[in-house]
């Protein structure tokens, strides 16, 4: 049994461009915030230095030496002066000795955090970092130095707590966060409103399409920018060539409607001249003409179907108006139970109220009209149709009890451009005229075992 099946549609284009735009918003807000946040970083780095550079010198112009190593009388930093106050001082000679230390520093213990004085040649500053048990990640400066007075090579050294400048850094990035954060907000919503303002025609041209194809209007309108007036002028000659297609179409097939009209009235007129003659000779030949009779019939069912179509009205359109399928359905199930009125047939109804089908009500009264003429010709004294909207298709669906179509006949009978006149004898004309239908509106037909016992026929359009 057919069924539809539908893949996954691509993004929208205004998907595609509020993915695209995210993406480069979220690639430059975040170099940029690395950057930022890296050169904040390099700058509390450089101001530490500058500030242990100058607490050095400020060591430098008080030292007086004395016979114990080194005496600071006036400290003008007072954190000097203060224990664990986070800047601490130490001079050191050149074989490492501690000489002096500020009386922040009692409690500062070189030795437990591995400091080394490096060799720094007198004028030459040396920045690190250090970590020390009781006061945690220190800066320091190691500054050295040659005392002429001594004769000797000393290093001073300050040491400074990084905790003031690892807050300052905290803050700057949640600041930095924070801003970033609300930035990138407000550029997704600005990036948003100005896709949809700048995709705005395309959507209008979107929805005047659909009113094209719904029959609430024959052109696309002008005043489109410039990039997008062209496709609507094509739009326009496409849709103009497309009528005046369908009008020859029309005109073609009423011609040739019309011109076999003619002999075929003959032919039907030879025929009685023929059963009258033979009647009056007394002579035989009832079985021919009978058949001569109806595939004479069947002639007439197509020119009448296709000089019905090609007489339609110039207003008609390929892509009509949404007609609803139950009263369709309904009206013709009730004209056809009085025509099988001896058969007493049962109708099963599964029909959906919202069903609707997109094209001309003439094509959907003569598609409906063959399926559940056939099934009451067929059937042995029960129907079922089934009318429903599933996945974005309409489905119609008319089973019978009869004896079915052959498997082997199914394939065969839906060829596409297999006429009427060559059909198994005994289909008639219903069926080539419903997959003329269905082709016409790129639909799909099928045929299955009903589980009825007969004959199932599915019709399905993409709404």
């Amino acid at each position: 049994m057919f069924q539809p099946t539908r893949s996954k549609g691509p993004y929208s284009l205004q998907t595609r461009l509020v993915l695209a735009f995210g993406v480069l918003l979220i690639l430059f807000l975040g170099l940029a915030g690395f950057v930022l946040d890296r050169a904040f970083k390099e700058s509390v780095a450089a101001a530490v230095e500058e500030r242990l550079q100058l607490q050095v010198y400020a060591l430098l112009g008080v030292a007086e030496p004395d016979e114990e190593g080194f005496f600071l009388p006036d400290l003008e930093e007072a954190r000097f002066s203060q224990i664990n106050s986070g800047l601490y001082g130490f001079i050191l000679d050149a074989e490492g000795n501690e000489v002096w230390r500020s009386p922040s520093a009692l409690d500062v213990n070189l030795e437990e955090a591995n400091f080394m004085s490096q060799d720094v040649a007198p004028g030459q500053t040396v920045f690190g970092n250090m970590e020390t048990p009781e006061q945690g990640s220190l800066a320091y400066a190691d500054y050295g130095t040659y005392w002429s007075s001594l004769d000797q090579e000393f290093s001073f050294i300050v040491l400074e707590s990084v905790e003031p400048t690892d807050a300052e850094i905290r803050e700057f990035q949640s600041n930095l966060y924070l801003w970033f954060g609300g930035l990138a907000l407000l550029l997704s919503i600005a990036q948003f409103l100005l896709l949809r303002w700048g995709l705005k025609p395309l959507q209008q041209l979107a929805m005047e399409v659909s009113s094209i194809e719904a029959g609430e209007k024959d052109q696309v309108e002008q005043g489109y920018p410039p990039e997008l007036e062209a496709v609507s002028k094509n739009l326009n000659l496409l849709i103009k060539s497309e009528r005046e297609r369908q009008g020859r179409y029309r005109t073609t097939l009423g011609d040739l409607a019309h011109s076999l009209k003619t002999p075929l009235a003959v032919i039907a007129g030879i025929v009685d001249q023929v059963r009258e003659k033979n009647q009056a000779n007394g002579a035989d030949g009832k079985t021919e003409l009978l058949e001569l009779d109806e595939q004479l019939e069947r002639m007439n069912q197509i020119v009448s179907y296709q000089l019905k179509r090609a007489t339609r009205s110039e207003k008609s359109r390929h892509l009509g108006l949404s007609i609803q399928v139950l009263p369709v359905v309904e009206k013709i199930i009730n004209a056809l139970q009085k025509v099988y009125l001896d058969k007493s047939v049962t109708v099963l109804r599964q029909l959906q109220e919202q069903a609707v089908f997109h094209g001309e009500e003439s094509d959907l009264m003569e598609l409906c009209g063959n399926l559940l003429d056939n099934a009451f010709k067929y059937c042995h004294g029960q129907i079922m149709v089934k009318v429903s909207n599933q996945d974005s298709r309409l489905i119609i669906e008319v089973e019978d009890d009869g004896d079915g179509i052959a498997e082997q006949d199914r394939e065969w009978v839906l060829q596409r451009g297999t006429r009427g006149d060559t059909l198994k004898s005994g289909q008639g004309i219903g069926l080539a005229v419903t997959v003329d239908i269905v082709s016409s509106y790129k639909g799909e037909i099928s045929i299955d075992k009903s589980e009825l016992g007969g004959a199932s026929i599915r019709v399905s359009f993409q709404v």
